[in-house]
């Protein structure tokens, strides 16, 4: 079932292996997916950039000598990239009920799809099967949610789903609500303002911790305090961190918790390793979360929050999908504070 002609080429950016930005291919002779049972086959009409993109490109996941790159494992190529959709339903394949054709639609990045040997199973878009840096994307129906009724734009949704589905999920794995204390690193990144804005939705005293550059956009997002990059935290002042970053300061942030308080971490743009001193986890009774797998349910409130127009991204600027490498580029020296989104032409 399809709503309109589909044509039977795209444009799209191929990943033809893992590498710098001369791994991606440009290409008007793509063939568009057909869908199979329970898919959809969606319009992409914007798609925001992510550092997960560039990871999975340059194959930062793999495990050392596992020689693998991708979220879940080894990508097969050409890959076509995009953990970010916003788009239209044009085609419904055999069984599919919703989305209706010509919803506005959204998906996780992560995609719960658990076995009885791993209940956190999931498969990332963009990485485990083709994304959003094409003219069409084919999706499982069931991972789709309607965003019609949202007065943001496609642009504004197109920049959601990986950065505030993440920071969604980091609040929601460390408990954060009311009027409590949190500390958000990275503060003027795509997920790390996310999480301010969010945070300070939920009610809570936001400090960000970001460079000069950012300190002005993570004040408007919320924060009441902005502590410049690479600064020790106050001590034993913040019930929650909530972390982007890892590297060497990953002690002065465990050491800014109160007593009881709750770390969680989804990035390590600083260095993946980092020294602990487990006196100072223990003793204090701190509980910490690697936050990776999103709770079907996370991504649920996220979508009540932009269908109710609650929240709004910071887009710091739009390209056109044959410019990804510029994109990715400004992404990787955060020339800019909040988001980045490609247009497919």
């Amino acid at each position: 079932m399809t709503r309109g002609p589909v044509p039977e080429r795209m444009s799209g950016v191929l990943l033809t292996r893992h590498g710098g930005p001369d791994a991606l291919e440009w290409s008007d002779r793509v063939p568009v997916p057909q869908p199979g049972s329970g898919e959809a086959l969606v319009r992409v009409l914007a798609a925001g950039v992510n550092a997960t993109d560039i990871n999975t490109r340059t194959g930062w996941y793999a495990r050392e000598g596992a020689g693998e790159g991708g979220w879940a494992g080894a990508i097969a190529f050409p890959r076509i990239q995009g953990s970010d959709l916003c788009g239209r339903v044009v085609a419904l394949g055999p069984g599919v009920g919703s989305p209706a054709l010509g919803a506005r639609v959204i998906c996780p990045t992560n995609q719960a799809e658990p076995t009885p040997e791993n209940s956190l199973r999931f498969v990332a878009i963009g990485s485990e099967y083709d994304g959003a840096f094409a003219g069409y994307c084919r999706v499982p129906a069931r991972h789709l949610h309607d965003v019609s009724a949202s007065p943001l734009s496609d642009i504004e949704i197109g920049a959601m789903p990986c950065a505030f589905g993440t920071a969604l999920n980091l609040l929601t794995r460390a408990g954060v609500a009311g009027a409590e204390r949190v500390l958000v690193t990275g503060a003027s990144g795509g997920v790390g303002l996310a999480a301010v804005q969010l945070a300070a939705h939920l009610g809570a005293a936001v400090t960000g911790q970001c460079s000069p550059a950012g300190a002005a956009a993570v004040r408007a997002a919320g924060a009441v305090v902005v502590l410049p990059r690479g600064a020790a935290p106050p001590r034993s002042s913040f019930d929650a961190v909530i972390d982007i970053v890892g590297g060497p300061g990953w002690p002065d942030r465990i050491a800014a918790l109160r007593p009881g308080g709750r770390y969680a971490v989804s990035g390590a743009v600083a260095g993946p390793l980092v020294e602990a001193d487990l006196r100072a986890i223990y003793l204090n009774d701190l509980t910490l979360f690697g936050c990776t797998f999103q709770p079907p349910e996370v991504f649920a409130r996220l979508v009540a929050i932009i269908n109710s127009g609650a929240v709004r991204p910071v887009v710091a600027r739009t390209y056109p999908l044959h410019e990804i490498a510029a994109a990715q580029a400004d992404l990787a020296a955060a020339r800019y504070p909040g988001k980045l989104v490609l247009v497919p032409g």
